[in-house]
């Protein structure tokens, strides 16, 4: 099975630049609402703890199970983070680094992101790039502002 690359290109506004992070929380959680298992790659553990928070407050009605890597049940929550790489198989990466993971193919599909700020885009570019040259098919998509939790 080929792996699918799904791309989200943020607003280029300033006010949403970081906005990656809070549309990684809502694809965990329509991830977790299909039943479908997730590994959050972060840049560091700092943004791991963040990215842990934002899924504990995102959105009040949305109970996302998650944990970090190494705590929680053996196995790991129906979404795992972490910055480094993971300890056991899911179907999803969502990738926050900058780089593409030197273990991304064993993932039928990784949502990756395009911010506002141009360093990061320029990293998304690059990683589009190493994709594409690995032979993953590649999706687009224009990400919405107030993407609702129970959309795809």
């Amino acid at each position: 099975m080929q792996t699918q690359v799904e791309f989200f290109v943020l607003p280029d506004t300033e006010a949403e630049s970081n906005n990656y992070l809070l549309q990684a929380c809502v694809h965990a959680a329509n991830l977790y609402r299909q039943n479908i298992r997730a590994y959050i790659y972060t840049e560091d553990l700092e943004q791991a703890h963040h990215i842990d928070e934002l899924l504990w407050s995102f959105d009040p009605q949305a109970f996302v199970p998650h944990n970090l890597v190494g705590e929680g049940p053996k196995q790991g929550a129906a979404i795992e983070i972490g910055h480094q790489p993971p300890q056991n198989r899911r179907p999803v990466l969502i990738n926050l680094t900058t780089q593409v993971p030197n273990f991304v193919n064993q993932y039928q599909q990784i949502i990756d992101f395009v911010p506002a700020e141009n360093q990061l885009k320029q990293h998304a570019r690059e990683r589009f790039k190493q994709y594409r040259a690995m032979g993953f098919a590649i999706n687009t998509h224009q990400a919405k502002k107030e993407q609702a939790i129970t959309e795809n």
